[in-house]
């Protein structure tokens, strides 16, 4: 039967990409078959990762450990390391065979590149770096109401529709966008790495998770590049989404902003943490982007989360919430941070940092 992206009753079941690098499986492959289970629970569909690669099956069974009941595995000396041709041709070949309801793709380098591609091959959408994801509308509405300002008792909602809703940060962050995609299949989004909460791993579930070989045909005539040599550059970055730890500084720190680096950065290795930081420090120019906590920049979830100076804006909230133990620090009593906070401490950082690392240490 000819692929039609418009023939919604033809697709069935939720797709992973599972991104593997060198041989070895990403995180973010766990994350989203966790929340991939969620929703093919929701829909009582089955939850199928793709992996793409060459001589990767044997990495196909532990994504059943977090909730794949089968693993597509594609194996081609071509897809070993990662191009834009060949791994379009792949997946577009065997989605237009089996006809995924909805797949998923982290929001990695490789996978905001793949994503597009195959979007427009398969003649769907695509929503761009998602940070929630919903089937049953009632679950939708309850999210709203928690995480926006919206008075969602006053709107109308059709509870029947049992489409993907995607939500993403739009405008710089400064709203929350939630897109559909009612006409064509499958539907298809980007997540964000560290924004889906991970399933523990079930060994039982991965000795039962099927997995099957699917073969494609791969010729030079479908490549338009080759790679030649791969060249990796070492740049130290900072390891936010993998932290036991993180202190985070906002704009409180104006005041003395080298001083405020400074405390933070210390407090962080007193505490073997890392040292993250809000948007307005970003946009400041005071902290590079790798440092920033949020909805434009990582989701985080720390065991301990210490916010130094941050107000708390939703678009900060929304990127730690969920850390097992929020300490904040602000000289507002009445900053948002402290909604969030297990503990809250009303002072001038300058003042209350420097005993903080005092503790600290004294505990080493």
């Amino acid at each position: 039967m000819a692929f039609d992206s418009k023939d919604i009753a033809a697709f069935s079941d939720v797709w992973v990409f599972c991104e593997q690098r060198d041989g070895k499986l990403m995180p973010t492959d766990f994350e989203l078959v966790s929340e991939a289970r969620k929703l093919a629970d929701e829909k009582g569909c089955k939850v199928c990762g793709l992996l793409l690669g060459d001589n990767v099956k044997g990495l196909a069974k532990e994504l059943g450990g977090y909730g794949a009941d089968k693993v597509y595995v594609i194996e081609h000396p071509t897809l070993k390391t990662y191009t834009t041709d060949a791994y379009t041709k792949a997946i577009c070949d065997i989605a237009e065979d089996l006809k995924p309801e909805i797949f998923l793709i982290g929001a990695t380098y490789i996978g905001r590149d793949l994503g597009p591609r195959c979007a427009a091959r398969l003649r769907t959408g695509l929503t761009a770096d998602c940070t929630h994801l919903d089937i049953d509308t009632a679950k939708y509405v309850q999210f709203l109401r928690e995480s926006s300002t919206l008075d969602v008792d006053k709107m109308k909602w059709d509870y029947e529709d049992r489409g993907l809703k995607m939500t993403r940060p739009a405008f710089g962050g400064h709203l929350l966008a939630t897109i559909i995609c009612p006409r064509f299949r499958p539907q298809m989004s980007t997540v964000r790495p560290g924004v889906m909460k991970m399933n523990d791993f079930d060994q039982a579930k991965a000795d039962a998770c099927e997995v099957v070989e699917y073969k494609v045909d791969i010729q030079d005539s479908d490549l338009e590049t080759k790679v030649i040599e791969v060249v990796k550059s070492t740049k130290k970055l900072v390891d936010l989404i993998g932290a036991d730890i993180v202190v985070s500084v906002g704009h409180g720190i104006s005041a003395d902003v080298q001083k405020g680096i400074e405390l933070g950065t210390e407090l962080a290795e007193a505490l073997n943490g890392v040292l993250g930081c809000s948007r307005a420090v970003v946009d400041a120019g005071w902290l590079s982007a790798d440092h920033q906590v949020g909805q434009t920049g990582k989701t985080v979830h720390p065991k301990i989360y210490i916010a130094l100076g941050i107000s708390g804006a939703i678009q900060h909230k929304a990127g730690m919430q969920d850390s097992e133990h929020i300490i904040a620090v602000n000289k507002n009593p009445d900053a948002p941070i402290f909604e969030v906070a297990d503990y809250g401490i009303t002072g001038d950082l300058f003042k209350v940092v420097p005993l903080m690392i005092e503790a600290a240490k004294a505990i080493k």
